[in-house]
């Protein structure tokens, strides 16, 4: 059982999952924070397990390392590349509150893993943002208090159809940023160097969630707006679904079915936000919308 949190084994059991993705051999990666509540994390505990889904049997589990994780670390999301080396590698976003972001690679084979950008202006929340959602400004609100800023580093990430551009945002931004993919798995490469080869995409709304497509699409959700936007190739946005139902997108996947998968999950209604009180209705909801195209594939 690695379901039941055992404080004694934290790198064999759960602690707190904030993402899963299935690559594109079948294993369903599950990416553990250790770190319930955006707390600091259990040392040991923040990992990469996979399952394979043939067998329903864990096949691997990545420890990360102090060195990637840090004590204000919180790993939110997770892509994966299976060409480079010998196993591929995995790109994580640190989304912390309380310190720098970054995006953490792993290499799958050996398990080494390492920061880039870590602190950088576009893995850092936008010091400017004033996010308003569902009419009134997000903060968090605790009774006798002034409301404080809810600040979170880089979250959504997705990688493109062949592999060369990682896009990622931080959660408290509205900008989209891209970068290389080849500078951020060569560990000689200088923080300077990657810095420099960041790319800003312009504005897109606010997102939790980024997905790519196999057509060379970008997906965001726009929790401002209860929006799921299509980045085109020419770099146009367009919006796919409007509705007040989708209430806080997040944890978008592209599957071979042809649609794209979201989830509502209602973070912006949370107690935290609203002087203790939970303002969120079950049951929760899973959309999808129908977009002709498949998932990004890089085996």
């Amino acid at each position: 059982m690695i379901n039941k949190f055992d404080p004694a084994r934290p790198g064999e059991t759960l602690g707190s999952v904030q993402s899963v993705v299935v690559d594109p051999v079948n294993r369903l990666w599950i990416l553990d924070t250790a770190a319930p509540s955006f707390s600091r994390p259990v040392c040991g505990g923040a990992k990469l397990v996979a399952v394979d889904l043939a067998t329903n049997k864990v096949a691997k589990t990545i420890v990360l390392p102090s060195s990637a994780i840090l004590p204000t670390t919180y790993i939110n999301d997770v892509r994966f590349d299976l060409r480079p080396g010998k196993a591929g590698v995995a790109y994580i976003t640190d989304s912390s509150v309380r310190g720098p972001g970054a995006i953490i690679v792993v290499d799958l084979d050996s398990g080494d893993s390492w920061r880039k950008l870590s602190g950088h202006p576009s893995t850092s929340p936008d010091p400017s943002f004033i996010p308003v959602v569902e009419g009134e400004r997000l903060a968090i609100r605790e009774k006798g208090k002034a409301p404080a800023p809810f600040n979170v580093a880089s979250d959504g990430i997705a990688i493109s159809a062949d592999g060369a551009t990682l896009f990622y945002c931080p959660l408290s931004s509205r900008h989209l940023y891209a970068v290389p993919t080849a500078v951020l798995v060569d560990r000689s490469v200088s923080d300077g160097e990657v810095e420099r080869e960041v790319g800003d995409l312009g504005e897109k709304g606010a997102s939790d969630g980024l997905e790519a497509d196999d057509k060379g699409r970008v997906y965001a959700g726009d929790y401002e707006r209860n929006n799921i936007r299509q980045r085109q190739l020419d770099g146009e946005w367009k919006t796919i679904a409007h509705d007040p139902r989708i209430l806080w997108p997040d944890t978008m996947s592209v599957a071979s079915d042809g649609y794209l998968y979201f989830t509502a999950n209602q973070l912006h209604r949370q107690a935290q936000f609203h002087d203790g009180e939970d303002l969120r209705e079950k049951p929760y909801s899973l959309f999808r919308i129908k977009i002709d195209a498949g998932p990004v594939h890089l085996k």
